[in-house]
């Protein structure tokens, strides 16, 4: 697998101070609230596990399943929610856990639904943020790095199912998912 990668943009190490630097800021604006950790998965679920072990105030976890990228690398736009959550969000704050603000389709899907549910409020924690690749306007509120324009991989993120396991974020080569 490793030799798939291009280059490793951040490593697990560095990785881990970002995240302890935002467990930090979410738990001293959640420490009296209690809201709802919404991962959406399976990107997010490596990203969503390590930081819940950081915050210090009563949570739930749920999960939604979406998908906009049906059977290749490029998103089609169009969301769909495979798997919806659990738990009754009304008037209680929401985070959705993400791992990569892309397009920006799958999280303004997200916040129309649970703002459409009730939720008190909804703010995004996302591990990446890619910019130059947004085509709906959706910003995030804690955001651990800023990645180039590249496919991306690694800490839970995939291409095809594959490398959601590398303990770091690297940048896939073109010739791994080329036509």
């Amino acid at each position: 697998m490793n030799n798939d990668i291009e280059k490793v943009l951040y490593t697990q190490d560095q990785i881990n101070e970002r995240l302890d630097q935002l467990a930090t800021t979410i738990t001293n604006k959640y420490q009296n609230e209690f809201p709802v950790l919404v991962s959406v998965m399976t990107g997010a679920m490596v990203f969503t596990t390590d930081m819940m072990k950081r915050l210090a105030f009563k949570l739930n976890l749920d999960y939604v399943d979406v998908s906009s990228y049906d059977e290749s690398s490029e998103s089609s736009g169009q969301v769909r929610l495979v798997q919806d959550l659990s738990h009754d969000i009304t008037n209680r704050p929401v985070i959705i856990m993400e791992d990569i603000i892309d397009t920006g389709h799958t999280l303004h899907y997200l916040k129309k639904l649970l703002a459409d549910r009730g939720a008190k409020s909804i703010e995004i924690c996302a591990l990446l943020d890619k910019p130059d690749r947004r085509e709906v306007e959706v910003e995030g509120d804690y955001i651990g790095f800023k990645v180039p324009n590249e496919f991306i991989v690694g800490y839970g993120l995939d291409y095809d199912g594959l490398y959601r396991n590398l303990p770091y974020v690297g940048i896939l080569k073109r010739s791994v998912y080329a036509d």
